[in-house]
């Protein structure tokens, strides 16, 4: 069972995460061979005010991430 976790800003539409998911599941099939079926898509939409890298704040929102 692959389980692919995709941490990111939030604000992505559903349709964004159903593409995107859609394209890992093809592209887990393809290349570990596993049957689409089983493979798991998870995404975590993390406000930007809760993500810190190096001690620093985040980008402002205009940048996506």
């Amino acid at each position: 069972m692959p389980n692919v976790r995709i941490e990111l800003y939030a604000g992505r539409t559903p349709e964004q995460k159903t593409a995107c998911a859609r394209d890992i599941v093809d592209a887990v099939v393809r290349n570990l061979g596993a049957p689409p079926e089983v493979v798991q898509v998870v995404f975590v939409d993390v406000e930007r005010h809760d993500w810190h890298t190096g001690g620093r704040m985040p980008p402002p929102a205009s940048v996506k991430a």
